[in-house]
């Protein structure tokens, strides 16, 4: 392992001086570029509502089996819901955590001649009868993530010398947000054992929230991986491939993975997904001339298949991949 570390960036240098924010906009854009990740501090999230949304996670899994199976994602064709341990693939291996999937709010759209396969993404989430809580405080998670992640894309805008709001025709007024609820059971005996398999994001980006002191998250770096372990008060943050193919390459769609905590121990960790709309396409940023020369164009993800423009064939291509259970009683004519 390297003994490398991921950059810091402090949100609040967006509103402390013209001066700061054009800084914190430049070391985002130089993160972005040299690693797709960083740590984000300063972002306003109340402390209450970060120990929240974990405590109230973490009761979810401990309830009976039989309540959380009550909202299985093989009930959704949405996806949405619970996946229990070893649902879910990546690059065709197993993943060794269980989650739950938690998508934007809204109604199903009816299938028909010229709808695009992607609007069956689109429709309602699944909620736990016993634990009534959960629906609030992931509501108030959303809005308050949705609201910093805006504010960074408008900041990236910025730093690529196009307009701050470029991006707000895609994200603004129908986002497809995604949240994962997820624990990993320990399985590393201490042989590391996959949590979740090397992978890029195959959206804009993502803020994640991992319990202190919970390691396992590794990002790609040259031939070597940085250890990635929870900052206190800190997301980490990292852009998806949407980002990587607005700019051509030069924002950097870093691929990932989590390694299994050790037999005995657990780990809660939240990612926050923000995507464009689902009909949307991505804009395509024109670099400035000192940028350029270090796009180095759009790479396929780690399944060798390209980005697509829009987001919505790109994230119902991941999901049928990834779930093929529910894939195969909901969607069996796409397979």
């Amino acid at each position: 392992m390297m003994t490398q570390s991921l950059p810091v960036l402090d949100f609040s240098r967006l509103d402390a001086s013209p001066e700061e924010a054009a800084g914190f906009r430049e070391d985002l854009r130089r993160a972005t570029h040299d690693y797709g990740f960083f740590y984000l501090t300063g972002h306003g999230v109340p402390e209450s509502l970060v120990s929240g949304i974990l405590e109230t996670s973490r009761r979810f899994f401990e309830l009976p089996e039989a309540d959380k199976l009550s909202i299985e994602n093989v009930l959704s064709p949405q996806f949405r819901g619970y996946t229990r341990v070893g649902g879910e693939l990546t690059q065709g291996l197993v993943d060794w955590r269980e989650q739950i999937d938690v998508g934007s709010e809204r109604e199903t759209v009816e299938r028909g001649e010229g709808v695009p396969d992607y609007w069956r993404l689109e429709g309602p989430n699944l909620w736990p009868e016993a634990l009534p809580e959960l629906q609030d405080v992931v509501t108030r998670w959303h809005d308050e993530l949705s609201a910093i992640s805006i504010r960074l894309l408008q900041a990236w805008a910025q730093s690529l010398g196009a307009d701050p709001h470029v991006f707000d025709a895609a994200f603004a007024e129908r986002p497809s947000t995604l949240i994962k609820i997820v624990r990993y059971p320990g399985k590393s005996d201490p042989t590391p054992k996959q949590g979740v398999g090397a992978h890029r994001d195959g959206g804009a980006l993502t803020l994640l929230l991992v319990e202190e002191g919970k390691g396992g998250l590794q990002v790609a770096y040259g031939d070597e991986w940085i250890d990635a372990p929870p900052v206190p008060g800190a997301f980490v943050v990292n852009i998806g491939e949407l980002l990587e193919y607005a700019t051509n390459g030069y924002l950097k769609a870093t691929v990932h993975r989590v390694i299994s905590p050790s037999i005995g121990s657990d780990r809660i960790s939240i990612p926050f997904f923000f995507n464009p709309a689902l009909d949307a396409s991505i804009p395509s940023i024109p670099l400035p001339e000192a940028l350029q020369s270090e796009a180095t164009g759009i790479t396929p993800d780690p399944d060798d298949s390209p980005i697509l423009q829009v987001y919505g064939e790109n994230v119902l291509r991941y999901r049928l991949r990834a779930h093929p259970d529910v894939a195969a009683i909901h969607h069996s004519d796409l397979l």
